[in-house]
């Protein structure tokens, strides 16, 4: 099955929806959708090297843009956030203080985006100061990436191709880790 799912997103990274795809992923993700565009501008990088920075910042602006929706969410929806904090115990008016204070460095952690993006809303973070800094770690971030692919893409697919398994079970592994840490942080 990891075998399938990996040449599909290959296929779908090689053929000529592979940018549509990617913009709509990245837009995604920004806003509700579980999966980093990650997954989607590794392959599109390495099936068209020459294009890796292109895609980098299609990427970054769509997830920004999807980010920014995420913001109006919790912007407009505070009676929601409101609520959801009363059932934690915590308040709004200090979440607001907390997050005012912190949530710029926020947006730099790994945190997912989409949620950092809706507490930046609620919490009424400066507009300017949530898409200046969502530039610049989402651009860096995406950047680099697709930079190191263009460069050193043909041994780094060579790898994950032959140990396919191992490179999935390392993923995961990480993936729990950061939420245990980031669990265990709070």
């Amino acid at each position: 099955m990891l075998r399938k799912t990996y040449d599909w997103v290959m296929g779908l990274a090689a053929s000529p929806r592979a940018p549509l795809a990617l913009a709509a992923v990245a837009f995604c993700e920004g806003l509700f959708f579980p999966i980093p565009p990650d997954v989607l501008l590794m392959p599109v990088v390495l099936g068209d090297r020459q294009r890796a920075l292109r895609y980098a910042a299609l990427t970054t602006a769509c997830s920004i843009l999807g980010g920014s929706c995420g913001y109006a969410v919790g912007y407009f929806l505070q009676p929601v956030g409101e609520w959801l904090l009363s059932l934690t115990g915590g308040s709004f008016e200090s979440f607001q203080a907390w997050y005012g204070k912190w949530g710029a460095l926020l947006i730099a952690v790994p945190i997912p985006y989409k949620i950092t993006a809706i507490a930046s809303g609620l919490a009424k973070l400066n507009f300017g100061v949530f898409i200046g800094v969502s530039i610049l770690v989402r651009g860096l971030r995406f950047s680099l990436e697709a930079l190191l692919l263009k460069v050193y893409g043909e041994p780094i697919r060579s790898f994950v191709e032959r140990r396919l398994a191992l490179v999935a079970s390392a993923a995961a592994v990480a993936i729990v880790g950061l939420v245990t840490a980031l669990k265990f942080a709070h």
